[in-house]
């Protein structure tokens, strides 16, 4: 049986700067309206309280940061995460934090202990001087792990990328899309690649991307990879400025995009083929996300769920000047 994990149409996640008290208001009222399209009013009441647990912390101990909430989806249900991210001064002692009686003071919870016994998924890093990023999430846990941002440009409504992500029978599969520039006509691009994508998402990377490519050319076009994922294989195809990375502790492949925009150009796309071993991580991002990091040497953050690596790497690599995006999978 196939099992799909999708984002849904309003794909973009909400982006709240927690800067002011004012905030924390904002986000756990968006939250909790996120959260009732899909859940009852007591999980919604959950989801409230843990995105005033999140923001009052980054309020009370980084001063700012943010807090991204969005929906996905499976097929056996649906999915709030919580992602709290700031560069404060850290925690030296999470288990401290997490035990009950702990407090951040004045919220109505009782402090990150509460947080990870209310969420369905809970993870945590946190490093002195660096900062701090929380995910929790509610709902149906997807049977392939994996983090996705996806943010908007600053002052746009739409955001010019897109993602998916699919699952069937031991067989995975990612797209990432970057519409030219930013805003409604870019993220049409996108969609519209997305959408290809999906139509069969278990074919040949390079057979996607050529029949994506005809589809796109009645959009401004973009930047597109796709990675296939089985049995230690990954084939992999793009074309512009999508990076991807296969990781481990100990070594980190560069996966080949070629140059151009795709839905202009007229040549078929090329497929490359590499092998991953247990515990790689697959990390796929737009150019949104300076290519700068490394995490070969970060074995504290790579033993984290996939969704905290890929907010970890936002919050420290964003570059601000467009939309970002970033898919990290462990297979």
């Amino acid at each position: 049986m196939e099992v799909a994990v999708k984002q849904p149409p309003a794909a973009a996640q909400q982006r709240f700067v927690i800067d002011d008290p004012s905030k924390v208001g904002e986000a756990r009222r968006a939250a909790q309206a996120l959260a009732s399209f899909e859940f009852s009013a007591e999980v919604a009441g959950k989801v409230a309280i843990v995105a005033t647990e999140l923001a009052t912390n980054i309020l009370r101990h980084a001063g700012t940061g943010e807090l991204l909430v969005q929906a996905l989806a499976a097929e056996d249900g649906a999915l709030i995460e919580l992602l709290a991210l700031d560069k404060g001064p850290g925690m030296a002692d999470i288990a401290a934090c997490l035990r009950d009686g702990y407090s951040t003071g004045g919220t109505s919870g009782t402090g990150l202990g509460a947080v990870r016994r209310l969420a369905s998924e809970f993870d945590i890093h946190s490093q002195p001087g660096e900062g701090t990023v929380v995910m929790a999430r509610f709902g149906a846990k997807p049977p392939l792990e994996y983090g996705a941002i996806n943010v908007a440009l600053e002052g746009e409504i739409d955001c010019g990328d897109g993602w998916a992500v699919e699952q069937s029978e031991g067989v995975s599969a990612v797209m990432i899309a970057d519409g030219l520039g930013h805003g409604t006509f870019a993220a049409e691009a996108a969609r519209v690649a997305i959408t290809s994508f999906r139509g069969d998402p278990f074919a040949p990377p390079q057979d996607i991307l050529t029949r994506t490519n005809g589809l796109m050319s009645k959009t401004r076009g973009g930047a597109v990879a796709c990675a296939r994922l089985e049995d230690g294989k990954l084939s992999y195809a793009g074309f512009g400025n999508v990076a991807g990375v296969v990781l481990t502790q100990d070594s980190s492949q560069g996966l080949v995009s070629h140059n151009g925009t795709l839905g202009m150009s007229q040549r078929r796309q090329q497929q490359f083929e590499y092998r991953y071993s247990p515990g790689s991580l697959l990390v796929m991002h737009s150019d949104g996300i300076s290519a700068r990091w490394e995490l070969k040497k970060r074995p504290d953050l790579l033993r984290c769920h996939a969704a905290i690596i890929a907010a970890a790497i936002y919050r420290d690599h964003a570059r601000g000047t467009d939309d970002s995006t970033i898919v990290v999978l462990r297979p």
